[in-house]
């Protein structure tokens, strides 16, 4: 019998689904490329290390946290496993709920960071437990990368067992329950947005209790912290399904990729930022005394000759040195994944969609002050929201091809679509107002158009401004209602 040869076509992108996945792009390249060297750079310049010290062990936190869980999806869905799913259970567990004890335990009684100023500990270079200045840990920060780890070794574990009673290996797609969390957590975000615009949570705690706003502030922040910590589960629940999903039906060809992303990529970073973290002060103190060519007075800069490190910071052109590292890695990274997109593109997509991920989950992380933490939740449960988007239409059988050719409106409905997710984009980003932060918002946003922060003895209070908010908002809509035309008429691409 003659067997007929199937001519193998090339895959073809819809334009719908080439958009998202060039937000998705975006999205990283301006986070990895931008926002990431530009942070290291001011906290390396700032007055004191111990931004630049919080910041590096956050980041080690999350790239450790994010390796941690891609062994147990390896360790749980191998052909063979080796560890039955029971015990990943019963260790998630113990986990959630020791990270919830450290956190709330840090954050309720006042002792978020450690080493304290009446801590010491072989103190060495000046410092209360061995090199380390006080504030070099930050307790809240460990408790929530614990609790991302036992929740995920939970979920994952639950997905496995499911697995053994059931021979079904079919992606499911983006099903109701996945739609269903994206919503609500959707939902949260939106009416976390409109009430902080209009109503602080400093003012408001002054206008409910003036005789005790302190205990006031607590309450609302705790709600808040509830209603903010659902969108954000809600929204790492919904990715890491679909993504459990996406990779089910060619385990064979998806696993070793995101085994070599978590291996390579996020321990190889976390490592590193671990050792900078460590050895942070012993390396200033190093390099100020090297005496080449003036190398030390070069690369470092000390307040008091007779306090070194605890005076000592890095000079703007050390800063520019690490941060042009950093860029470049990053951007040859992004290269390269341009290179190999047609050829692993498993590796591609997996990595890209996890990527997006964990820098969500850092987001948070490094962000875990009282002032800051609330916005950052916000921006945290925004990030994840569009890798689960970004992950449902990574799924092949979702890439129609249409009948009609682009044409002018066509044309109109990419660009203005891109346009205004760009500028809402900006709009999105500008409404956390990190203190300390160098770098001025695009868009003017302070919260509190109706009741305002409670204002300093004797200064008048600083009205609230929603530009953000509403420009978001109508950037928003204007982007859904051309995106919604766009797949309407099906274009080619």
């Amino acid at each position: 019998m003659q067997q007929a040869q199937q001519r193998e076509i090339p895959e073809r992108m819809s334009w719908a689904r080439a958009m998202i996945f060039a937000v998705g792009y975006f999205f990283i390249a301006a986070l990895l490329i931008g926002q990431i060297p530009g942070y290291i750079y001011n906290q390396m310049t700032s007055a004191s290390l111990q931004g630049l010290e919080l910041g590096m062990i956050a980041l080690a936190a999350t790239c450790l946290a994010g390796f941690v869980v891609i062994q147990v999806i390896v360790l749980l869905f191998d052909p063979k496993p080796v560890i039955p799913p029971v015990v990943f259970s019963a260790l998630g567990t113990v986990l959630t709920l020791g990270g919830l004890v450290i956190a709330l335990a840090a954050g309720m009684t006042g002792n978020q960071y450690f080493p304290n100023a009446n801590s010491s500990w072989f103190p060495l270079l000046g410092g209360k437990v061995l090199w380390f200045e006080p504030g070099a840990i930050d307790l809240v920060m460990v408790g929530l990368a614990v609790v991302f780890v036992g929740v995920a070794m939970v979920f994952y574990s639950v997905l496995a067992t499911r697995e053994r009673n059931n021979p079904d290996r079919r992606d499911l797609g983006t099903t109701p329950a996945i739609r269903g969390m994206i919503i609500a957590a959707i939902m949260i975000l939106i009416l976390f947005m409109v009430g902080y615009t209009l109503f602080n949570d400093n003012g408001l705690a002054y206008a409910i209790s003036p005789g005790n706003p302190v205990q006031a502030q607590l309450i609302i922040d705790a709600i808040l912290y509830v209603f903010l910590g659902a969108a954000i589960f809600l929204t790492l629940g919904a990715f890491a399904l679909r993504l459990h999903y996406l990779m089910r039906p060619v385990r064979k060809r998806t696993m070793s990729p995101l085994y070599a992303f978590g291996a390579l990529g996020l321990a190889q970073t976390g490592a590193i930022l671990l050792l900078v973290w460590l050895l942070l002060y012993p390396l200033v103190t190093w390099m100020h005394s090297w005496t080449f060519i003036g190398l030390g007075d070069y690369l470092t800069l000390c307040a008091k000759k007779s306090a070194v490190p605890q005076s000592c910071a890095f000079t703007p052109q050390a800063g520019y040195i690490i941060d042009a590292l950093i860029t470049t890695n990053f951007f040859i990274l992004l290269m390269a994944a341009v290179w190999a997109w047609k050829s692993h593109r498993n590796l591609v997509v997996i990595s890209s969609v996890t990527t997006a991920a964990v820098l969500g989950l850092a987001t948070l992380l490094v962000h875990t002050n009282s002032t800051e933490i609330l916005t950052a939740m916000m921006l945290t449960g925004g990030m994840l929201v569009l890798a689960t988007i970004w992950t449902s239409v990574a799924r092949r059988e979702f890439a129609i091809v249409g009948e009609n050719n682009l044409g002018c409106l066509g044309m109109w409905l990419v660009f203005g679509t891109c346009l205004f997710i760009y500028v809402a984009s900006f709009a999105f980003f500008s409404i956390p107002v990190f203190p300390g932060d160098p770098t001025a918002p695009n868009i003017p946003y302070i919260s509190g158009t109706i009741i305002p922060a409670h204002p300093a003895p004797n200064t008048p209070p600083t009205p609230g401004q929603a530009d953000g908010v509403v420009l978001l908002a109508i950037m928003g809509i204007l982007a859904a209602v051309q995106f919604y035309f766009l797949m309407r008429n099906r274009y080619k691409v």
